[in-house]
C-alpha cells in the first residue's frame, strides 16, 4: 500500500466578543461594559483505535490509508481484526513529518506485516501460501493535526480478487492448526498462466492449490529472466510430488514481477493441480 500526497490545510477559528457602550434614552449613561475574548477550542482528537476490535469493512476501505468506519462487536459479521495499535515516530532530525508523508507510511508498513505473523502463527511460507493479509490505517491528516498520533493493523482475508471474507469464527491463530491453514489456503479457478485464472479461498471450489514458496535474496529485483529460471527445479519436483502419478502431472509457477517486488513481494509461488 504506497502512501497517498494530500494536501495539508490547518484552519484556526477565533472567535471574538463585541464591545458596545450605550446611553439611555435619557441621556444617562450605562455601566459600563466589561470587554471579554473568547478563543474556540480545537476539538480533540478522535480517540485510538482498540486492540481487539472488529470492523465490518469493504474491500475499497481495506487498501485506503485511512478509515473512518466503527467498530462492530466480534460475534456480529466482519471483515477484519484489530491486530497491533501503536504510536506513529514522526519526529525525524528534529522536524515533525507529516502523517501520510512517506516516512511514517513506510515505518508502519513495516510493522504490521510482523504483527500479522505473530497473530494467525504458523510460519512464513504458510502465511505466504494463505489468503491472509495484513492492511493498516494511519490518521487523517485533520486527525493529526488535532493531535491523533496512532497507527493501526488489521488482519484481513481475501476471499477474491476484490471481496474479503467474512472472518466471525476469528482468525487468531489460525495457521497453527492443520484446519485452518487448509480453510485460507491460496488456491485458483484454473492455473496460474490462465486467463480465467482468480485467487481464492481454498475452502470455495478451485482447481489449483499453491503447493511452495520460492525465496530470492533481499535486494535489487534479479530481472524477469533469473526469477523465472530460478523457480523451475523447485515448481517441477513440488508438481511431481503432489500428483498421483509422478511421471505424468502438471506444475505452475508465478514469479514476482518488478512492481510486485518494489511493493513487498520478493518471493515466488509454484502451483499444482488439486
Amino acid at each position: 500500500m504506497n502512501a497517498r500526497t494530500r494536501s495539508l490545510l490547518v484552519v484556526l477559528t477565533l472567535g471574538l466578543a463585541l464591545v458596545l457602550a450605550a446611553c439611555s434614552d435619557d441621556g444617562a449613561p450605562k455601566p459600563d461594559a466589561t470587554p471579554t475574548a473568547r478563543q474556540s477550542s480545537a476539538p480533540a482528537p478522535p480517540a485510538s483505535p482498540k486492540l481487539g476490535a472488529c470492523y465490518e469493512l469493504p474491500f475499497e476501505t481495506a487498501v485506503a490509508p485511512t478509515s473512518e468506519i466503527k467498530p462492530v462487536p466480534c460475534t456480529q459479521e466482519h471483515t477484519s481484526e484489530t491486530i497491533a495499535v501503536g504510536r506513529i515516530d514522526a519526529l525525524v532530525d528534529g522536524h515533525l513529518l507529516a502523517v501520510d508523508s512517506d516516512r511514517v507510511q513506510d515505518q508502519v508498513a513495516a510493522t504490521c506485516p510482523k504483527a500479522l505473523s505473530a497473530y494467525v502463527g504458523g510460519n512464513r511460507e504458510l502465511l505466504r501460501l494463505s489468503m491472509i493479509r495484513p492492511v493498516w490505517f494511519t490518521p487523517t491528516v485533520e486527525d493529526s493535526d488535532a493531535g491523533a498520533d496512532w497507527y493501526r493493523c488489521d488482519a484481513v482475508v481475501l476471499a477474491g480478487t476484490s471481496t474479503l471474507a467474512d472472518l466471525t469464527t476469528g482468525i487468531k491463530g489460525v495457521l497453527g492448526r492443520a484446519k485452518g491453514r487448509d480453510r485460507y489456503a491460496m488456491c485458483g479457478t484454473a492455473a496460474p498462466d490462465a486467463k480465467n485464472f482468480e485467487r481464492v479461498l481454498c475452502s470455495a471450489r478451485h482447481s489449483w492449490r499453491a503447493t511452495e514458496v520460492v525465496t530470492f535474496q533481499q535486494g535489487a529485483y534479479p530481472g524477469e529472466k533469473k526469477v523465472r529460471a530460478a523457480g523451475r527445479t523447485q515448481c517441477e519436483d513440488a508438481g511431481a510430488d503432489a500428483a498421483e502419478d509422478p511421471l505424468s502431472f502438471e506444475w505452475g509457477y508465478e514469479w514476482p514481477t518488478k512492481e510486485q517486488w518494489d511493493m513487498g513481494q520478493d518471493f515466488g509461488r509454484c502451483w499444482a493441480p488439486d
